[in-house]
């Protein structure tokens, strides 16, 4: 029976080993917590990481970094016209916009557009009119320095600059461009045709060609002063101080 007894025990002892080693299972996972849903944090399956993939939205289309310089322009739609064209079945119609872009501060420009739909002519003539700001030289920041002429096609336009207080004397997309460039006084005229298209290029023409006495004065390697003074000016020391354009 002694002997029994010892084999017995003997037997037992490695029952208890392998239990006080249970870890040392491949098959035992461990409390469930250990899995990475309930663990502590920074465990292998944690699924807490996804909060990182946040970070994308700051630099993708809806972050702050998407507005492009923060600039505000003035747009505005000059004309829409429907189009057709005669297709097999039928026709098939189309939309063309002319739209005016400006900041109000002396920069503006036009652009073209064709699509299917209005919203989407007028997002594109808004992108091309946006690559194509001109800088127009203005005085005082309210008109302009000089009269002007343009001509393009059967257009033809007159610019003049005008004394505080006379507002925009101009109608049809004229005014579009003047309002877009920040001009707040200015007298217009147009002779000839009406087409917004021919009307909006000759003004355009005559705006890229307005100077200023300061980029006169660097070209020919004067004084601001010199060539106001020219014109009989008693106070040219004065008007050539405010002359910052």
């Amino acid at each position: 029976m002694a002997d029994t007894n010892e084999i017995q025990s003997q037997e037992g002892a490695p029952a208890e080993a392998g239990t006080a080693e249970a870890p040392a299972n491949p098959n035992n996972r461990g409390p469930r917590g250990g899995r990475g849903r309930g663990g502590p944090p920074g465990g292998g399956n944690n699924r807490g990481g996804r909060d990182n993939r946040g970070g994308r939205d700051n630099r993708g289309r809806g972050g702050p970094g998407a507005d492009d310089g923060g600039e505000e322009l003035i747009e505005k739609l000059v004309h829409i016209n429907r189009v057709s064209k005669t297709v097999k079945g039928g026709k098939r119609f189309g939309f063309a916009a002319l739209v005016v872009v400006g900041d109000g501060k002396g920069r503006v420009g036009f652009g073209h557009g064709k699509a299917r739909e209005v919203p989407e002519a007028i997002s594109k003539a808004t992108a091309a009119a946006k690559k194509a700001m001109v800088r127009v030289p203005l005085k005082e920041g309210r008109t302009l320095h000089h009269d002007g002429n343009g001509h393009f096609g059967a257009g033809l336009v007159t610019l003049r600059s005008a004394p505080q207080g006379t507002g925009i004397i101009a109608g049809g997309p004229m005014r579009a461009v003047f309002e877009s460039l920040g001009v707040a006084d200015v007298v217009t005229k147009s002779v000839g045709t009406s087409n917004p298209y021919n009307m909006i290029r000759a003004t355009f023409e005559a705006l890229t060609s307005q100077t200023s006495p300061k980029a006169v004065a660097q070209r020919r390697g004067k004084k601001i002063a010199d060539l106001i003074g020219r014109g009989g000016s008693q106070t040219a020391e004065a008007d050539a101080a405010a002359v910052t354009e």
